[in-house]
Formats: C-alpha cells, structure tokens, sequence
C-alpha cells in the first residue's frame, strides 16, 4: 500500500522528532545523522510531511489513554484529525476509532 503510487504517504514531523532523539540516545543507528538521512527518505519515497498543528495537540487531550506514549498519541491525533490511515504495528493502537494499517 505505501509503495503504490496511487497513494499519497505522509510522514509526520512527530516521526521525524522521534527518530532524531532516538538516534541522539543511541537507540536507533542510521547511516547518516537524522537531519540528512530524513529528507532524503522523504524525497527519494515520495513522502509528504505532515506538520504538527494546534489541531493535531489539542485533539490529544480527547484521546481515551489506552496509550501512553506521546509520540503515538500525536500521531493517533493527527490521523484522527486529517482523517488518515496510520501505519504502525503497536497493537495498542486498535484500540483507538481510527483507520490503521497494520505494519507488523
């Protein structure tokens, strides 16, 4: 579904933020530091980034707390609010009113 180009795939500024401290705490290796190895993700997949809005933040305060992470929860909101598919392989995430694509 993401590799088809009838699809429009977006990838959240709340992604790109998680992956940068992941790297900085050693928790994810990447071949080059996330400020280069992100936008060339972006650019060579087609991808659209999809900015964080007030929209996005506040709808998480609506969100029942089956999940406690803030990132998931961000990106749960966004989805919710822009009426997207979100890709993730958390089962968690189930549990939310939301179209999900089951990465796992």
């Amino acid at each position: 579904m993401i590799g088809n180009v009838a699809n429009a795939v977006f990838l959240s500024a709340a992604s790109a933020w998680e992956i940068a401290i992941k790297h900085g705490l050693g928790r994810i290796s990447l071949p080059e530091p996330p400020a280069r190895y992100v936008p060339s993700r972006i650019a060579a997949n087609r991808i659209t980034g999809l900015p964080i809005q007030f929209q996005h933040v506040l709808k998480v305060g609506d969100l029942p707390s089956h999940h406690r992470d803030p990132f998931d929860r961000l990106l749960i909101a966004q989805a919710i609010t822009e009426r997207m598919t979100l890709v993730s392989a958390d089962p968690k995430i189930l549990l939310y009113d939301l179209e999900v694509l089951d990465a796992a």
